[in-house]
């Protein structure tokens, strides 16, 4: 296979994980309580895609293209016949290094094109350790807040 050849199918597989991404992916910024904390609460930004057992290998190629994050099992007990199963990545560092440009390269195409940008604010002040401080703290909670479901956080 030569360089160009190489660089094709990287290509190919790049526009296919975007597209994937739009249909089962999602960026989202979690608060859990956390008492050890300066404010209570603890902040996960993190892009996940979860899919059922038999599109496991999806996963993992995903995993293997990005080099990061991991691919974790939700046992189901319910009437489903599959478990679910997640690629995640929640570093910090990864998420600013490899996700996030990655998809300001081979953008979304449905409303989680938005989500991302958001996203994206909120990866780089937590890399810049602004939420360690009551205004970034804030900012942060305000922008998560206008994400996904817009659910309200504080």
């Amino acid at each position: 296979m030569t360089a160009a050849d190489n660089q094709q199918e990287r290509l190919r597989i790049s526009y296919w994980i975007s597209g994937f991404t739009d249909g089962e992916g999602c960026f989202s910024v979690s608060v859990i309580r956390n008492s050890t904390t300066r404010f209570g609460k603890q902040i996960f930004p993190e892009f996940v895609i979860t899919q059922g057992a038999k599109s496991l290998p999806a996963l993992e190629k995903i995993k293997k293209f990005f080099d990061c994050g991991g691919v974790f099992i939700n046992k189901r007990y319910d009437n489903h016949n599959e478990h679910l199963y997640r690629y995640c990545v929640r570093s910090i560092s990864e998420l600013q290094t490899r996700i996030v440009p990655f998809f300001e390269r081979f953008q979304l195409h449905t409303y989680k094109a938005n989500d991302f940008l958001i996203f994206k604010k909120v990866v780089a002040l937590m890399a810049k350790k602004k939420h360690l401080t009551e205004t970034g703290w804030k900012k942060v909670l305000r922008l998560a807040s206008e994400m996904n479901r817009r659910k309200k956080r504080s």
